[in-house]
């Protein structure tokens, strides 16, 4: 699967051993991903530290991937027992199934106590959170998934943002091509920024990939309320982002005071009108962005923006990307 030489030297040699858990049915980039990057440094930082990598599987049988792949895990967890510098969990559309199975939560726990660093990938972050090694932190994971982690673990400050969260020793990230960019955070960790950036253009990616996973969610699918008259003034909203969709506007078109207005629809959707409406226009503004060519002072103008510096800000604060920058990076 691998040349032995660069990622599976002598084990008995100095090196940093990393263990990426996969449990049947992982999602195989955040598998190869971060191991592709690893290969790389190994090519790189001369007599330092070697990384060696351990595919660790629950049992000694082939893993099937989720996409079909097979492949044989290096070590499983009854028989990777030695202490690693950094273990890795990797995500899968199938995770639910194994997020209780306490031996494998145990291995992991065991084994992260010996660690010096301790990650996941995309929704691997919920063995992490089942062992416990989340509480208290901040963390992330695939933009789908962190509402039900949100739901399920109110111990962990869920950030449905970030390509990646670090906490401490601890690390998460976004969905699946995130891998790639925890990689080589801790590449650049262990040796620097040169030998991270010298990666990413062998390999033809963002050193920091601009802006955050929202660019990828449809964030306001999950915040469509089920009270059908806030429902109502919700859809609305998208379909007139051009008007005044001031609170008093809205509270107006409710029959409402303006306070009552307000509470009842963070009550129902987690989000003040403003916010809500704030969002629904940049979420039309990035379709516009993705299909046409619009100067943005007209792409601002049609999704209800006073101006250009107005639609900008609204992205960075959203995205955490300009909107010329999303131009860039998502039209076709």
């Amino acid at each position: 699967m691998r040349p032995p030489s660069l990622l599976s030297p002598d084990p008995s040699l100095n090196a940093r051993r990393i263990a990426i858990l996969s449990v049947p049915g992982v999602q195989m980039l955040n598998l190869t991903g971060p191991m592709d990057v690893f290969f790389e440094a190994n090519h790189l930082i001369g007599n330092a530290l070697k990384y060696v990598v351990d595919i660790v599987g629950m049992d000694a049988g082939p893993v099937e991937a989720s996409n079909g792949t097979r492949f044989i895990p290096d070590q499983t967890i009854h028989t990777a027992l030695e202490a690693y510098d950094t273990i890795l969990v990797a995500g899968s559309p199938g995770i639910r199934e194994y997020e209780e199975d306490r031996e494998l939560i145990d291995w992991l726990l065991n084994r992260a106590r010996q660690a010096r660093r301790v990650g996941a990938t995309c929704t691997g972050a919920f063995l992490l959170a089942h062992a416990g090694l989340l509480d208290g932190r901040r963390a992330t994971t695939h933009w789908n998934s962190t509402a039900r982690m949100s739901r399920m673990f109110p111990a962990i400050k869920v950030d449905p943002s970030p390509i990646f969260v670090k906490d401490g020793s601890v690390y998460t990230t976004a969905g699946v091509t995130a891998s790639v960019d925890l990689a080589l955070a801790l590449v650049e960790e262990d040796h620097g920024r040169k030998v991270a950036l010298q990666i990413a253009r062998q390999l033809i990616l963002f050193i920091k990939r601009p802006g955050g996973q929202a660019q990828f969610s449809m964030h306001l699918a999950a915040q469509i309320s089920g009270h059908e008259p806030v429902r109502e003034i919700q859809e609305w909203i998208i379909n007139h982002v051009d008007q005044d969709l001031s609170a008093s506007a809205l509270a107006l078109k409710m029959g409402m005071s303006i306070r009552n207005f307000a509470r009842l629809f963070k009550r129902e959707t987690q989000m003040t009108p403003g916010d809500y409406v704030e969002a629904v226009r940049v979420e039309a503004a990035r379709r516009i962005l993705e299909e046409g060519s619009e100067p943005l002072k007209v792409v601002a103008g049609r999704c209800g923006f006073s101006n250009q510096s107005g639609l900008r800000r609204a992205f960075v604060r959203r995205l955490d990307v300009t909107p010329a920058e999303y131009r860039e990076t998502f039209r076709g």
